[in-house]
């Protein structure tokens, strides 16, 4: 029997041993997609406790707490930090099997120095081992990243932000981690939502660009990404939630819809698809023009307990998958890029694993351009970022196109103690190619086993984004 999480934590033989200690482990870590808050960066905030620095903000927490029936009180509600932390260690030892268990573990281990099996008895003590730490230094936000070995790190970012913090990190000599912003035009986009003509009108507040009409409109979004990329920005974010929208559409007929919404009129559904297709050909043109990647996140079924939603807010625990047909829809909007010289670098990630194939299949029609993996199927997702989920989304790269080109993991957080979701992609994404060589399916060749792992890890991520 395996000690529990040791040295060789899911490494299974001996080539997978081999690659993770002597050529992924100590490779630097481009985060290339997160939601951390570079406020907190430049300002090197400093915790007031473990509870502060795990569970604020966390909602796969949230959702497993609440799943061990811990009331609202001691998840986002009033109850005080060490009450939300019993909570919390009351609920993962019922959580075996998710990968917050590992997370968990491995988050106190590297950070911590502590290797204590969290559940309630030993709960006070790893509260007064992980704060008494906390109190001293080396344990603010930048220690944390740089003990990480971050190199870069890509935040999420609507275009109607200042980028303030960008900023002042970036003429910050004395931090060396690149902080980059990347533009996310969801609020843009989803033009029958409440917020929409309130978002429009702070848009034509920080572009200085006066918006009555859909060119205005398209001339401040513009505006926006040429700013984002002054201060560093070379991603792009788009959540296609539910399915991908594509329709035949005019700009007249995007013009039309866009005065209506700001009239106060109601448009459909196919007017809504009319208009977000239009737009976000626009700013897809764009980001190809400046050589950005882009990112489209698909199949997120979002505040489903609309009572809570309204209660606690977005991003509270209260998403799901979404099971529409995406193939289709997807082909046709990449395709009215790709006819115009026009797609840029783009992942395409999938929060519904059933899509897998489709997504392994559909980046080899889009290949091109001389660029090594210019359309990359994005690593597991959200609900999918766990053993078995990193495993059949390597399997089906790898099935159906080049995992070798395979840009790699992201933590996808608001915590700063997420990269060792890193370290657990790459024992994975080891141990997956060390039972290859083991069965024989793959040479015993450390020049080429070294060149995959490390690309992997780091070094295709690095060329792809050229950061």
């Amino acid at each position: 029997m395996k000690k529990f999480m040791d040295e060789n934590f899911l490494l299974s033989n001996s080539t997978a041993i081999d690659l993770y200690h002597n050529y992924a482990k100590k490779m630097p870590i481009i985060d290339y997609h997160c939601h951390v808050n570079p406020k907190e960066i430049y300002e090197n905030k400093k915790f007031n406790n473990i509870t502060e620095a795990w569970l604020y903000g966390d909602h796969y927490k949230w959702r497993a707490m609440r799943s061990n029936g811990i009331d609202e009180k001691y998840i986002t509600g009033d109850g005080s930090d060490y009450e939300k932390f019993l909570a919390w260690s009351k609920t993962i030892p019922m959580a075996i099997g998710n990968p917050l268990y590992h997370w968990a573990h491995l988050e106190l281990q590297r950070f911590f120095g502590i290797y204590d099996v969290i559940d309630e008895d030993t709960a006070p003590l790893i509260w007064e081992k992980a704060n008494a730490l906390l109190r001293g230094e080396g344990f603010r936000v930048r220690d944390l990243i740089k003990k990480s070995n971050v190199e870069f790190l890509c935040t999420t970012d609507d275009p109607i932000d200042t980028l303030e913090y960008h900023i002042k990190i970036k003429e910050d000599e004395s931090f060396n981690v690149k902080v980059l912003p990347t533009f996310r035009p969801d609020k843009g986009m989803e033009i029958n939502s409440d917020g929409f003509v309130s978002w429009v009108k702070d848009l034509e507040k920080i572009s200085k660009v006066t918006i009555n009409c859909y060119d205005e409109f398209l001339q401040a979004l513009e505006s926006r990404i040429k700013f984002f990329h002054s201060v560093g920005c070379r991603i792009s974010d788009h959540g296609f939630n539910n399915t991908v929208v594509y329709s035949e559409v005019s700009k007249e007929e995007a013009t039309a819809i866009f005065k209506k919404v700001l009239d106060g009129r109601a448009i459909s559904i196919e007017e809504e698809k009319k208009y977000k297709t239009y737009t976000f050909r626009f700013v897809a043109k764009y980001y190809y023009k400046l050589g950005w990647a882009m990112q489209l996140h698909i199949a997120a079924l979002r505040n489903n307990n609309v009572k809570m939603a309204e209660c606690l807010g977005v991003d509270t625990g209260f998403d799901s998958i979404d099971d529409k047909s995406i193939a289709y829809p997807l082909s046709r909007l990449l395709d009215s890029l790709e006819r115009e010289n026009s797609l840029p670098k783009t992942i395409l990630y999938t929060l519904n694993p059933k899509d897998n194939y489709v997504l392994g299949s559909m980046i080899g029609n889009f290949q091109g351009e001389g660029i090594p993996g210019k359309i990359q199927f994005g690593a597991a997702w959200w609900f999918n970022d766990n053993k078995d989920g990193m495993i059949e989304q390597m399997k089906a790269l790898a099935n159906l196109g080049l995992l070798g080109r395979f840009v790699g993991m992201l933590t996808d957080s608001r915590s700063f103690l997420s990269y060792t979701r890193h370290e657990y992609f790459r024992r994975i994404a080891c141990n997956l190619i060390g039972e290859w060589v083991e069965n024989g399916e793959v040479p015993e060749n450390i020049k080429l086993l070294k060149n995959i792992v490390q690309g992997i890890c780091y070094n295709n991520a690095k060329e792809y984004f050229g950061i």
